[in-house]
């Protein structure tokens, strides 16, 4: 018994470092997304 309540802790632990790094590649990625539709959406303003 006490060995789960030690190993409990450890792995929601675990599980949220991993939630967090998740969320933060994804929104690395959507900022990088955001850019490029700027970007072309400029051009495209640029072109008319």
């Amino acid at each position: 018994m006490q060995t789960i309540l030690i190993i409990l802790p450890v792995l929601v632990l675990a599980f949220l470092i991993r939630w967090v790094r998740i969320i933060k590649i994804n929104s690395d990625i959507q900022v990088e997304q955001n850019k490029r539709i700027i970007s072309l959406l400029e051009h495209s303003d640029s072109i008319k």
